[in-house]
């Protein structure tokens, strides 16, 4: 399935697909680490990127809320009236990562209004971070706002954030990329738990909730890396641990079958055999849910 993906803005992080994901080796992880003579380690590109494939892609999600039913909610949202609340770069990073997952929502129930205002509250975000110079937000809104063009938007926006990253990086600004990549994400962890709630019937909503064990062991691995240095990420990565510890409840069994060669219309592919089984509890899923809501109300007051 060929994966969708929003974000936009800085990062706007996850525009990627989604195999289940695969826990990257810490080991590897820390050897990655660039460090300067000034102490300032930063984060090598292919680091950060092999962990940014293995998001969820936000649209991807809203497109599996989408074919499942559920109607549009804004309330799931995180409001555009909450923009003037956040001073900080912390808080200004979150919420980019934030809205950019809201943006792709609206995209896919094409609520161009509300696609509109995500647009605005990201262009101000990205200006106050002094990074929204990646950003042309006129092709970026004719394309936001509009359903059929979201291949363009994923280049783009996955363009953007590359170069996003490489300045954060040669700006020794680093941790603000991770954080971006951790609201993104939470919001879309968010969005999907309270559609799952309303229907624990549903065992491919709640499998998907399953799969973000792996993920977020990788952005505990980032988050790890700047809490002794910065308090605020601290104090996020503390809540954040809450969180795994109920995602460490969840099996995760994957089971190797050999790739298989197979013809369809005289085109040759290769089929993964492998299976992956996810045993995620309805307790866990309201358990997680609760975590969640609990993190996302304090990055987004």
């Amino acid at each position: 399935m060929k994966k969708l993906s929003l974000l936009i803005g800085a990062g706007l992080i996850l525009c990627w697909s989604c195999d289940s994901g695969s826990k990257i080796d810490e080991q590897a992880f820390l050897d990655s680490l660039e460090t300067t003579e000034e102490n300032t380690t930063v984060i090598s590109e292919e680091v950060l990127e092999s962990i940014l494939q293995q998001i969820p892609s936000p649209l991807e999600i809203a497109v599996l809320l989408k074919e499942s039913g559920t109607n549009y909610d804004v309330e799931l949202l995180n409001g555009t009236d909450n923009l003037a609340n956040y001073n900080s770069n912390f808080q200004k990073a979150l919420n980019l990562g934030v809205y950019g997952t809201d943006l792709g929502y609206t995209n896919i129930y094409e609520q161009n209004q509300d696609a509109f205002e995500y647009l605005t509250a990201i262009r101000d975000l990205a200006n106050g971070l002094s990074i929204g110079q990646f950003f042309d937000f006129g092709v970026i809104r004719r394309l936001a706002t509009n359903s059929r063009n979201l291949d363009s938007l994923l280049l783009i926006t996955t363009k953007n954030f590359n170069s996003i990253n490489a300045s954060l990086q040669e700006q020794q600004r680093a941790n603000l990329s991770v954080l971006l990549l951790t609201g993104g994400w939470l919001e879309a962890l968010h969005i999907i738990c309270q559609v799952t709630e309303r229907n624990m019937n549903n065992e491919e909503l709640k499998e998907r909730i399953g799969e973000q064990k792996i993920i977020l062991e990788n952005i505990m691995l980032l988050l790890s890396f700047y809490s002794e240095s910065n308090p605020n990420i601290k104090e996020l990565y503390d809540k954040m641990a809450e969180l795994q510890a109920q995602f460490d409840s969840i099996e995760i069994t994957q089971t190797y079958a050999e790739s298989t060669l197979e013809e369809v219309n005289g085109i040759v592919t290769i089929s993964n055999n492998s299976t992956t089984t996810i045993n995620i509890t309805d307790e866990n899923v309201a358990e997680i849910s609760r975590i969640t809501s609990s993190i996302r109300d304090y990055i987004i007051q």
